[in-house]
């Protein structure tokens, strides 16, 4: 596989609101704590969903869209969860992720994407766990700061990108 740089851009202006900010900073957050909950260190599970997260990591809409969604907890121990598996690496199971990169885009009509791209199957045998799994956050600016408005992730079978607003408000809807 080829490898890229990890290409950040860590201060980009938003348009039309006069001040820098790091479009990057949501998004390291959450990675952080997806690459420790799938690491080997038997750390406890991080939720990248829990209220603190939820106040300054994620945009009003997307808040609410989780917490409609929420209203209908998928099968998990706590209940709680609208998902029944981790919607960063978007699946159940995982090796420690490996060759994590980060691109951001530039601001367009308000939004940055930050491309997110790691292997998350290295540890197996499988064909496919050289592949590299991508992860697209939507990135907008909310009361100064930058927040995360939508993940979305690439389906490998259908090669289609599947928003997670998109699937939090179906789970809202009971589908």
């Amino acid at each position: 596989m080829k490898t890229f740089a990890v290409v950040i851009a860590s201060v980009i202006a938003f348009s039309g609101i006069g001040h820098a900010a790091d479009i990057t900073a949501p998004v390291k957050e959450i990675m952080e704590a997806t690459k420790s909950n799938w690491a080997d260190n038997n750390s406890d599970w991080t939720d990248i969903f829990d209220a603190s997260r939820l106040d300054h990591l994620y945009s009003r809409d997307f808040v609410a869209k989780y917490q409609a969604a929420a209203q209908f907890p998928a099968v998990d121990d706590d209940g709680i969860s609208p998902f029944d598996y981790d919607v960063i690496v978007n699946g159940q199971e995982a090796c420690p992720l490996e060759d994590l990169t980060m691109a951001a885009a530039p601001v367009v009509d308000g939004m940055a994407e930050v491309t997110v791209r790691f292997r998350k199957s290295a540890c197996s045998a499988a064909p496919d766990a050289k592949e590299y799994t991508t992860v697209r956050f939507l990135v907008v600016e909310e009361g100064g700061k930058p927040v995360i408005d939508d993940i979305v992730t690439e389906n490998i079978e259908t090669q289609a990108r599947d928003s997670l607003k998109a699937t939090m408000a179906l789970i809202a809807k009971g589908q």
